[in-house]
């Protein structure tokens, strides 16, 4: 059975490191140019051609995000870049310009192109027309549903479908927006969105009287540009039957421990599907995860129909159920203790939850013995970054997670 992939976003090599080991079969990153998240740390393109490497000795599949709306003085550059992407072997370019795909066809032949979401996909005859140009993978528009999903995979079966599956939403179809341009100067659609839409808005109207009356959009709160966060973790089967080949987690500019968290839930609830099929929901396990990194009200946004319940009117974003505590460094077995680096502050007596691939998941840890390296006891660690010795009978592995 050729399963489906679980494509994860990576803003930097620490976050590509993350995706990789909690599970991810693929990651998207970005250059530092051409990227759609000017404002991630984003990769060098030596760090490009060490993260294929990377990605590649490991099994692992790599895209590069090339996915502005270009400019005239984008193309020569552009062409140099595609020539780049396909000497260093990466698995595909993402790319939404029309201008910039028959670019990359021309210049990087061998170089997979992936149609972008931003693309705006939305129907059979769309896909078909990438098809007769050689695009082999389509990036679907966040608009459509399963059904309208499964019609174009009938249609076009050898075009391989890719469709988000979690994280944030853009209020404007499917990311096309002018809205942080118009406010702050900074072009949403070159990489530079300050996300204008999830900022707090009062409208006011003026009355007869000459006065300024404010108008709220409900009890709530005024987030009326903000949309909720996508979640299918319950309709995984759905996603797989209906055709799509990707399931596609957003989030370039999101921490690395939302990554952990976020891979984490979807690879154990995919291996839980292939294992027991539809019966894989029947777990709390893997929407109680979802819900312990930051995150907004959730939604199916439009994958199940016509849905009016998708704005986050009560607030931004909700700061999670856990805190992340402490990146695991390593393990010493016969010693019985864990290197940790510290991420937030925690005392001796505190419990610690695992977050880690492995058995060791969920699993508690009571701090009752800390030390730094030097072998000093400590009993509030709160130097940033520190590195301490955290002794535990739990086998952690260097990549694991505590949280609190």
């Amino acid at each position: 059975m050729n399963k489906v992939e679980l494509l994860a976003p990576a803003g930097d090599f620490e976050k590509l490191k993350t995706a990789y080991y909690f599970g991810a079969d693929a990651a998207y990153v970005g250059g530092k140019g051409f990227s759609l998240r000017a404002q991630a740390s984003n990769f060098s393109d030596e760090e490009l051609r060490e993260a294929v490497r990377y990605a590649h000795e490991r099994g692992k599949k790599l895209y590069v995000a090339v996915n502005i709306l270009a400019r005239n003085f984008d193309i020569a550059p552009a062409e140099k870049y595609f020539r780049f992407l396909e000497e260093i072997g990466a698995d595909g370019a993402i790319v939404s310009d029309t201008g910039l795909i028959a670019v990359a066809r021309r210049t990087a032949p061998r170089l997979p192109v992936n149609v972008s979401t931003q693309a705006n996909v939305t129907n059979v005859e769309s896909v078909r027309f990438w098809a007769e140009r050689g695009i082999k993978r389509v990036i679907l528009a966040r608009e459509l549903s399963l059904k309208e999903i499964a019609q174009i995979h009938a249609a076009v079966p050898d075009v391989e479908l890719e469709a988000f599956v979690h994280g944030a939403m853009c209020i404007s179809y499917s990311g096309r927006c002018l809205l942080s341009n118009y406010l702050s100067g900074r072009d949403g659609n070159r990489g530079e969105c300050v996300q204008a839409c999830r900022w707090s808005y009062e409208l006011r109207e003026k009355n007869k009287g000459g006065e300024w009356l404010g108008v709220e959009e409900d009890g709530r709160g005024t987030y009326i540009f903000n949309s909720k966060d996508l979640n299918m973790i319950d309709h995984l089967g759905e996603m797989i039957e209906s055709g799509v080949v990707s399931l596609k987690i957003e989030g370039r500019m999101k921490s690395a421990y939302y990554i952990a968290t976020v891979v984490n839930a979807y690879r154990r609830a995919l291996d839980a599907y292939y294992e027991r099929g539809a019966a894989y929901k029947d777990n709390p396990l893997f929407l109680s995860e979802l819900k312990k990194t930051a995150h907004r009200a959730f939604t199916t946004a439009y994958m199940l129909g016509d849905n009016a319940e998708t704005v986050n009117y009560a607030d931004s974003q909700s700061r999670g159920d856990r805190t992340f505590i402490a990146l695991v460094l390593g393990y010493d077995a016969e010693k019985k203790r864990a290197l940790v680096e510290m991420r937030n502050r925690f005392y001796k007596g505190d419990v610690l939850e695992v977050l880690s691939p492995t058995a060791a998941f969920n699993e508690k840890i009571a701090v009752s013995r800390l030390e730094d390296t030097d072998g000093a006891a400590v009993e509030d660690a709160k130097l940033v970054m520190q590195k301490l010795y955290l002794y535990t009978d739990v086998k952690l592995c260097a990549g694991d997670i505590l949280r609190k």
